[in-house]
């Protein structure tokens, strides 16, 4: 999808800064049904393009929000490498910049919201009760997480059992089951349920 094909779901005056940060990458753009595990989502394809998949029925400043966050994945990954967190200082210091660089996009009563939103971004919407009542998004339920998106010592539920993160082997993270004491080993992209 092309990014004037994008213009329906976004705001006004957003294209140029699509086009700097979309830059020469080769960026596939899918629009999805409502979902209620994500807003939007990005991957990195084995022939080296990006996908990035956001929910159609999303508000164009929430859908510009989102495309931010996804894109803000990819750029992370492009100028730091893939052993980087999805979601660590590489890629909150490049949201953030971001979101600084395009807040003339917002409305003035969501200004402040984005502002305060990006001295600490969450990898999360849900994180932000402040932007969760300005987009009024009570419906949406993010239960379940990637594992790589949460920290050393996170405290997760898999199959109705409780585990803490102890580290991380290569790609693969080492968990303790605190149900039964044993430690396991999971994979990057194991979808669990964060404890608070």
């Amino acid at each position: 999808m092309s990014i004037t094909n994008l213009e329906k779901y976004l705001p006004e005056n957003t294209l140029p800064f699509l086009k700097t940060w979309f830059g020469e990458h080769y960026i596939h753009i899918k629009i999805t049904k409502a979902r209620n595990s994500k807003l939007g989502d990005y991957r990195k394809m084995p022939d080296k393009s990006h996908q990035i998949t956001i929910n159609s029925t999303l508000q164009p400043q929430l859908f510009f929000f989102v495309l931010t966050h996804e894109l803000a994945h990819l750029l992370a990954f492009e100028n730091f490498g893939n052993r980087i967190s999805p979601h660590g200082s590489e890629w909150k210091n490049t949201f953030r910049t971001m979101l600084l660089e395009s807040i003339s996009i917002y409305s003035e009563d969501l200004k402040p919201i984005i502002l305060k939103f990006s001295k600490a971004p969450k990898a999360n919407f849900m994180s932000s009760p402040d932007l969760v009542k300005y987009f009024h998004i009570e419906n949406y339920e993010d239960e379940t997480s990637y594992i790589e998106d949460l920290e050393t010592e996170d405290r997760f539920i898999y199959r109705k059992q409780t585990y803490i993160i102890e580290g991380k082997r290569k790609k693969n993270y080492i968990c303790l089951n605190i149900d039964n004491g044993k430690r396991y080993i999971f994979k990057p992209l194991a979808r669990v349920e964060k404890l608070s």
